[in-house]
């Protein structure tokens, strides 16, 4: 079985859709998707997401199963600094880094702003969303591997954001989110691939192929957006530093 995560367009966050270049970026990402076969297109209900998930779903006739947990992932943790609510990515290299909590697979979420953002609530949400999808393809959870039922060979794509998809990831591949969140780009339009392997009769479990891949976009001469990432050197006064 194969998984295909796939974050919305370079967004205009003010009004939750898309830029004229974000739009661009899902006309050549529905190319891209239109020659897959898929057999279950799932959107996240923010705008940004349902809106480059359109262009590919006119382009193939189809609809898609609209999931309120896909939505960017919603913990507010208090800021390092200031105490001010934020979201629990994005954080400064020397206040994340210092924390050997951070860097575990489970203990991620156990410091202290993660339990005042409850963190580990919403992380859960998402774990059975997921693990909710799996389990109606045949691959059921079990422990840190999936029981197989129905093996099968088909391909799901689900449209949504770079803060979730690295909590499923972290999920799916027994990674901390925060080394995700923090050290991972995933371009808008970029698609992050999974696939299963089961070595054994009836043990399955997912290897990433592919993290990102923006093929559709170098292709056509379409640079990626810069809304990923940071400045690439600190005085460079042209790109973010927060």
């Amino acid at each position: 079985m194969k998984l295909l995560l796939i974050r919305h367009g370079d967004p205009n966050y003010d009004i939750d859709s898309l830029t004229e270049k974000g739009w661009k970026e899902a006309a050549l990402l529905a190319e891209r998707m239109a020659k897959l076969k898929i057999r279950t297109f799932y959107v996240s209900p923010l705008g940004r997401a349902k809106d480059t998930a359109s262009l590919t779903l006119q382009k193939m006739g189809r609809d898609a199963i609209e999931l309120p947990w896909l939505r960017e992932f919603h913990a507010p943790i208090p800021d390092f600094h200031t105490g001010a609510p934020r979201i629990p990515w994005d954080q400064l290299p020397q206040d994340w880094t210092v924390e050997p909590k951070y860097y575990d697979c489970v203990q991620w979420s156990e410091t202290l702003p993660m339990l005042q953002g409850h963190v580990q609530t919403e992380a859960k949400r998402v774990w059975d969303g997921i693990d909710g999808i799996l389990a109606e393809y045949g691959y059921v959870r079990e422990g840190n591997t999936y029981r197989v039922t129905a093996p099968n060979e088909d391909t799901i794509a689900i449209f949504c954001h770079f803060g979730v998809t690295c909590v499923m990831l972290g999920h799916l591949l027994g990674i901390s989110p925060m080394i995700l969140w923090h050290n991972f780009c995933a371009a808008p339009t970029s698609v992050t691939s999974l696939i299963t392997e089961e070595r054994r009769k009836g043990i399955a479990c997912f290897r990433m192929n592919a993290f990102g891949d923006t093929a559709h976009l170098y292709a056509n001469g379409e640079p990626p957006a810069f809304a990923a990432r940071f400045c690439e050197t600190y005085d460079n006064s042209e790109q973010r530093h927060d």
